[in-house]
């Protein structure tokens, strides 16, 4: 009975639409009003435990740190030597979209912060150098997958905190997929450019490279 009193009051609230985080408030309160227990100072104090754990306080930092890298130029200046280095070879601005998918995922450790950075950057040059809207799109998004997996990453924090799983070897063991993940983008990249016609840019100086590595520092 009290099984059931509980699935309601919680199925309930989700079929409406109500956050999962409240659905679990009204269920529990629902089953302690059940049970003759209820205690709003309880309930408040649940809350607030829940939400006191040091290691989350990584999420809303990294999504700060997205923001700030895109407000700041951070995110151009990786961009630029992206294009430094690949941007003049066959399929070049898709290339760089990838590389700097690795360089920012390895900085803000959210896909919509990478998507959102490259999606503003990139996304105009492509479309401007004569690629396909849907295929340049559809990279850009795909780059961005890396961002959770490339330490750091915020599901891997969400993921160590709630399982109790060492986050250090979590982040350790997200380098290698990421980079395949990097590398089969690449490859498939490398295909699908070839039946594309656009315009590539100007291979660029060594003297610039290094600025551009410079500046990116």
């Amino acid at each position: 009975m009290t099984v059931s009193i509980f699935l309601g009051a919680l199925l309930g609230p989700m079929a409406l639409g109500v956050p999962i985080a409240f659905a679990l408030i009204l269920s529990g309160v629902a089953l302690m009003l059940y049970l003759g227990l209820f205690d709003a100072q309880i309930v408040a104090q649940n809350v607030l435990n829940g939400a006191d754990s040091f290691p989350l306080m990584a999420v809303p930092f990294f999504l700060l740190a997205g923001e700030v890298m895109n407000t700041g130029g951070l995110s151009r200046r990786i961009v630029a030597l992206a294009m430094a280095m690949v941007g003049h070879i066959r399929g070049g601005l898709g290339f760089v979209a990838i590389f700097a998918a690795c360089i920012l995922s390895s900085l803000s450790g959210s896909a919509v912060a990478d998507a959102a950075a490259l999606g503003a950057l990139l996304l105009p040059m492509m479309l401007k150098s004569g690629h396909d809207p849907a295929r340049a799109s559809g990279l850009i998004a795909s780059a961005s997958i890396i961002g959770p997996i490339i330490p750091p990453s915020i599901g891997f924090i969400l993921f160590g905190v709630v399982g109790g799983v060492s986050i250090t070897k979590l982040f350790l063991a997200g380098i290698f997929p990421g980079l395949m993940i990097a590398a089969a983008l690449s490859i498939t990249w490398l295909i699908v450019a070839r039946k594309e016609q656009f315009e590539l840019p100007p291979r660029q100086s060594g003297r610039l490279r290094l600025r551009a590595f410079l500046d990116s520092l």
